[in-house]
This record gives structure tokens, C-alpha cells and sequence, in this order.
């Protein structure tokens, strides 16, 4: 068998562990398909489940995220704020963000209210969707979220244009102690029409397992070569 076979000394050295590396990475993506897969599940129950008070206290943001709550307060339209952000079809707007006090809990959580398009950014133009006095609310969850990348633009308090959920900046902006949370409002009916409610998106793609056989295959194509070489070698010595 040896006699048709000889790769030689250094294509082995850079062969075994090459295959190796990629069936790793192979097992790695499959265990990835898996934790991804309970995460779905977990956040299908979440925001299956019957909404609950939101603690004054004690709230994690991992464990509470896509937890359906009720809240009951006001909201202070003087200190909205506008993260901007895109609609259905590409076009431009904002998410209004509101502190919503909480007087029996002695609160305050931003709440996000919904979407706006860039005409209506100003409260002035949808002056019939500033609801005032005691409302209770039910929305879901979500952890605050900052930039990706040190190259991404930055968030412009001066001139209230936020581009990420950056929660703490936010409640320093207000001068405001703040829930660790936003609550994203559902798509209940508002005079005016906005802001538009129920805008919460859950998009987590499940891509590993093509990842894994993307891995596998190729350690199996470098084993293919790795033999024929070792064959032709063998043939030509």
C-alpha cells in the first residue's frame, strides 16, 4: 500500500492539520445550530407567554429580554427621543422613544412607542398621539444594543438623532435613572395613527448547519487531494 502512496513528509504536515481545524470548526457550527435552536424556542415562549408587571427592580436584561409586560404610568413627551431607523420599503424615520413614569412603582422605563416617518419626526405633526394622564401599556422587552464597529457613525444627542439603543447615554442625556430595559410598545391603536406600535422584529437566522457541511466538505476535498497527490507521487517516484 505504501509503495502507491507516498505525499510526502511536509504535504502531511500541512494536510492533517488543516483537515483537523476544519472538521473542528465543523463540530463547532453544529453545536452552534443547537444552542441557536434552544435560543429560538426560549424566545418563542417569551413572547408567547401572558404579559407580567415589569419589576421596579432586580430586572437583568438577558433574562427579561422578549418578555411580554404591562406598565401603568405617563408618559413625558418632553423628553422623547428619536432613534432613527427604516420602515417597510426603505423609508426613512424614527422609533419615538418616551419615559414613561411610573408613579406606584416610582420608576422610570423608556418605552418605545413605535415608528414615525421622518416628516412626522416633529411631535407637533402628530400632536393627536401625545396621550396624556394614567394608561396602562403592554409591550416586550429588549436589551439595550450600542454600535458593532468603532468605524459606525455615532449618535448626535445635540441634535436627538440616535442610531443605536444606547440606553445609559440616553438616560444621562435626560438626566433621568432609568429601567435597564426598553419596553417596545404593541400595535395598539393610537389617535392620529402615530406612532405606529408593534414594531418589534425577530430575526435570528439559523445558517450553521450549513456552515458545518460548508466545513466538512471542504476538509473531505482536502483529503481527496492530499490521496491523489500521495498517488501521483508514489507513480512518478
Amino acid at each position: 500500500m505504501m509503495k502507491n502512496f507516498s505525499p510526502g513528509v511536509i504535504p502531511t504536515l500541512v494536510t492533517v492539520p488543516v483537515v483537523l481545524i476544519l472538521l473542528a470548526l465543523s463540530v463547532w457550527q453544529v453545536n452552534r445550530y443547537n444552542w441557536k435552536i434552544d435560543l429560538i424556542n426560549q424566545i418563542e415562549t417569551q413572547l408567547a407567554a401572558e404579559p407580567v408587571p415589569l419589576p421596579s427592580s432586580g430586572v437583568v436584561p438577558e433574562d427579561w429580554q422578549y418578555r411580554r409586560v404591562i406598565l401603568t404610568g405617563e408618559f413625558d413627551h418632553s423628553k422623547e427621543i428619536h432613534l432613527f431607523s427604516h420602515a417597510d420599503k426603505g423609508r426613512k424615520g424614527f422609533q419615538i422613544i418616551t419615559p414613561f413614569l411610573r408613579k406606584n412603582e416610582g420608576d422610570v422605563v423608556l418605552v418605545n412607542r413605535g415608528w414615525v416617518p421622518e416628516a412626522r419626526r416633529d411631535p407637533s405633526m402628530r400632536s393627536d398621539g401625545q396621550i396624556e394622564g394614567e394608561v396602562s401599556i403592554s409591550g416586550i422587552v429588549r436589551k439595550p444594543w450600542h454600535k458593532s464597529w468603532s468605524f459606525m457613525p455615532e449618535s448626535n444627542a445635540e441634535t436627538n438623532i440616535w442610531l443605536y439603543g444606547e440606553l445609559d447615554a440616553m438616560s444621562r442625556h435626560l438626566g433621568l435613572q432609568t429601567a435597564p430595559v426598553f419596553v417596545e410598545v404593541d400595535a395598539d391603536k393610537v389617535p392620529g395613527g402615530f406612532p405606529i406600535g408593534g414594531q418589534t422584529r425577530v430575526s435570528i437566522p439559523n445558517n450553521h448547519i450549513e456552515y458545518a457541511f460548508t466545513w466538512l466538505g471542504l476538509a473531505i476535498a482536502m483529503i481527496v487531494i492530499y490521496v491523489l497527490y500521495g498517488r501521483s507521487r508514489a507513480r512518478n517516484q
